[in-house]
């Protein structure tokens, strides 16, 4: 029987010196780096700040090994935190240089092309939602194993650090007494997911109140205000902070305090509604919560995606196609808004928020290589964009342009096709698609499997609309049931609504990426 969440102050001056104690002596008693994860919250500032303290008290001799300090940064962070978390490591790097502490800060960051704008504006993933978490692994669980897995072939093995604590959650509780059976020694647990890494979690026992009590009692020691970050909590609702994700399975920290500002995990960003709420200069951040809101709504998204895959191909349940890829014209809309939004903010907002970028410049070109060589569209829209939003021409010094196909033949091709197929919604995009596969095959040697692209790409867009794609994707099911072939039973099976279950959601996808 799981034991009853501790509530109030359960420790004081002693548990803490003896902590720190601890501390010191399981870093003084090997050779292996710490890691220390970050995230600007309350919980990993105190567990930073307990290591801090305590190895501040040993002798330079003594410290002779680093404590990375990471953070994950997956480029969509509430800008208020990731400012904050930006100003903390400045500090602590001049205060542990001149102090001559072992302290070294990381920011880690998604690679531009497995960002959440790469994949949501430039690949048309739907946005995140349960049966389709495709967030957290990408822009927050690889960036820390790529980190930690380069220390281990470094070091041949490393000390993760983390503010966890079993008063966090039950299910928080119980996975930390499970892995606390299986230590390899005193303290120190095995990583599930990582071989060599052994995880310590100095505030296991504490509750919240521990953690504040702590905080506010005890100075900050790389000289940041902890009355600035009891602000910053009082300014939003009383969410638990986003860990460091390091395991798939974990609770998504889309109800956290300090996450992502497109989270759609959650019905509602309340932290960031209560900081506008609450704070007349975190007014500026309204329109990222607009957005958020407009391109996660629910109601309206299957209208805006493809009735095909990521690959062309269709798939579906419950007599219904299964719906893939943000359309074009969706894409391309949310693109001028976001880069309109960040120039608002730019120009408008605090001083200090003048030169944020809400999307990179990275990304952006990543996403123009996506829409002209993947999806063919060889309009090239993203530069056009860009420049009609920003006032200025996009950089992008290694792009190397079509000589044969541009915006101005694109606008010929579908002016023709609308007048000559004005109710075939396919037939532009299998002409612009078999022209750019025609066009990139430049070369011999580009030519060589041509045929079977073109017939992919026909076979891809033969349809006339979704309808008449979805009576060729039954009638060809049923015949495959009728011969005694391999058949779709799920999209044969007869659905039976619900009135708990959202008429949206059944067809929603269950996590294949593979199919997009």
């Amino acid at each position: 029987m799981a034991e009853e969440k501790k509530k109030g102050i359960t420790i004081n001056k002693d548990t803490v010196n003896g902590l720190m104690e601890t501390i010191r002596n399981l870093y003084l008693a090997d050779d292996i780096p710490w890691v220390i994860g970050y995230s600007g919250g309350k919980d990993s500032t105190a567990t930073l700040q307990l290591v801090w303290l305590a190895l501040q008290e040993l002798s330079v001799l003594e410290l002779h090994k680093p404590v990375h300090i990471i953070n994950t940064d997956t480029l969509v962070e509430n800008p208020a935190i990731s400012s904050w978390v930006q100003k903390s490591f400045k500090i602590m790097n001049q205060a542990s240089n001149a102090k001559g502490l072992p302290f070294v800060t990381h920011r880690l960051t998604p690679p531009a092309d497995n960002s959440f704008w790469t994949n949501f504006l430039g690949k048309g993933y739907p946005f995140p939602r349960k049966k389709f978490r495709w967030c957290t692994d990408r822009l927050k669980i690889q960036p820390v194993n790529n980190f930690i897995q380069d220390k281990i072939a470094e070091h041949g093995e490393i000390i993760l650090v983390l503010g966890t604590r079993k008063a966090e959650s039950s299910n928080r509780a119980r996975t930390m007494a499970y892995y606390e059976k299986q230590r390899v020694r005193e303290l120190l647990s095995p990583n599930p997911s990582l071989a060599n890494e052994l995880v310590f979690s100095p505030l296991a026992e504490w509750t919240d109140d521990d953690v504040w009590i702590f905080l506010m009692q005890y100075a900050n020691p790389w000289g940041f205000s902890n009355n600035e970050l009891l602000t910053l909590y009082r300014g939003a609702t009383a969410d638990n902070e986003c860990p460091l994700m390091v395991e798939k399975d974990l609770p998504s920290c889309g109800k956290s305090r300090f996450g992502c500002w497109v989270c759609t995990m959650v019905e509602q960003d309340k932290s960031m509604e209560a900081m506008i709420i609450n704070d007349e200069e975190k007014a500026w951040m309204s329109p990222l919560l607009e957005f958020r809101n407009e391109f996660g709504d629910d109601k309206h998204d299957r209208e805006r995606r493809s009735f095909r895959r990521m690959k062309g191909n269709l798939q579906g349940s419950y007599d219904r196609l299964y719906h893939g890829p943000y359309k074009k014209e969706w894409r391309e809309k949310w693109l001028r808004r976001l880069l309109e939004i960040q120039k608002d903010i730019n120009e408008n907002g605090p001083k200090e928020y003048e030169n944020l970028e809400l999307i990179t410049i990275p990304e952006l070109r990543t996403i123009r290589r996506i829409w002209v060589n993947e999806k063919h569209e060889f309009d090239d829209s993203l530069p056009l964009i860009y420049k009609e939003v920003m006032g200025k021409e996009f950089d992008d010094p290694d792009w190397i342009s079509s000589e044969s196909f541009g915006k101005a033949e694109w606008e010929i091709l579908e002016e023709v096709t609308k007048e000559l197929e004005p109710d075939e919604t396919q037939a532009f995009e299998m002409l612009y698609s078999l022209i750019d596969v025609e066009n990139k095959a430049s070369s011999l040697n580009d030519r060589k499997g041509l045929l079977v692209d073109l017939e992919r790409t026909i076979k891809q867009n033969f349809y006339k609309d979704e309808n008449d794609a979805l009576n060729y994707y039954r009638n060809k099911n049923n015949r495959k049931k009728d011969y005694g072939g391999t058949y779709d039973e799920k999209f044969a099976a007869e659905y039976v609504k619900s009135s708990s279950l959202h008429p949206y959601l059944y067809d929603t996808e269950e996590g294949n990426l593979n199919d997009y």
